[in-house]
């Protein structure tokens, strides 16, 4: 898609939500591409209706052209539609009631059984198959492929969350969904048009600065920007009456500091190892 030329302040406007009301651009390269993406944020409230005719084809679509390591495609998706095991997916998950939900849940997974396959038929080992290298590209794979087809999914106007708990209990989930030794869930993903009430505001991320690097790392822009994105994500936790640790700072270590907050994924390596993933 070529660039367009909106408005400074339609920049302005999108940069502000994400980052905060002191980014002043002057023009930037833009396209509807980029606007959108500016414009995302995650959807845990959908509509009972379904999407359209066709969405998951043109989802798959898009996730099989993106980049995936040496053309080995290690990845798989399943999606799930019975609502027997939506529930037990969504109790996996610790209760999210979107999973059940969504009219559309599908269950995105790291897979070498595949590849296996292909060299037992050829008669060959992959002596490469077992180590963390391999594994790696198979969950970066699915992840790349996923955000292709959410990106493709939020351009047709519908709305998305990832679930992450799918790694509360990988190998209750490999039961549940049949899986081949070598294929383990990384995460799921709702689909679907979002309930008014559930499209908050779009969540202020780090200052650029804080993530861009140039050369060298630098800590001199953490230091001085961690405070004001602090106050910054307090006030959207306020405004949009989140519950929990209020501001940016509060929530890592919540989210790091103890064992329980891992939800089981303390135990992932070895969950991954039972599902055929030596990880050496």
């Amino acid at each position: 898609m070529n660039a367009i030329d909106p408005p400074v302040t339609a920049q302005s406007h999108a940069l502000a939500a994400r980052y905060g009301t002191e980014i002043t651009p002057s023009q930037l390269p833009w396209n509807d591409v980029v606007s959108s993406l500016l414009q995302h944020r995650s959807v845990r409230g959908y509509k009972p209706d379904p999407v359209p005719a066709g969405t998951l084809a043109t989802m798959i679509a898009a996730a099989q052209s993106a980049a995936t390591s040496s053309n080995l495609q290690t990845w798989s998706v399943v999606e799930v539609t019975d609502p027997a095991k939506r529930a037990e997916l969504a109790q996996i998950a610790g209760g999210q009631k979107h999973i059940v939900e969504c009219p559309l849940y599908l269950v995105w997974l790291a897979d070498l059984s595949r590849n296996e396959r292909i060299a037992q038929a050829e008669g060959k080992a992959l002596e490469g198959a077992p180590y963390l290298e391999t594994f790696l590209v198979a969950a970066i794979d699915a992840a790349l492929a996923a955000q292709n087809a959410v990106v493709a999914a939020e351009s047709l106007g519908l709305s998305t969350v990832y679930i992450g708990a799918m790694r509360n209990d990988p190998v209750r989930v490999a039961k549940l969904l049949d899986l081949p030794p070598g294929a383990g869930a990384v995460f799921g993903l709702c689909v679907g048009y979002a309930r008014p009430a559930s499209v908050g505001e779009v969540k202020p991320r780090l200052p650029q600065g804080v993530v861009l690097h140039r050369e060298r790392y630098s800590l001199e822009p953490e230091k001085r920007e961690q405070a004001n994105y602090d106050a910054r994500l307090a006030a959207f936790s306020a405004r949009n009456e989140m519950a929990g640790a209020s501001n940016w700072t509060s929530r890592v270590v919540a989210r790091m500091s103890t064992i329980k907050a891992l939800s089981g994924r303390e135990k992932l390596k070895e969950a991954f190892i039972a599902l055929g993933f030596p990880l050496r």
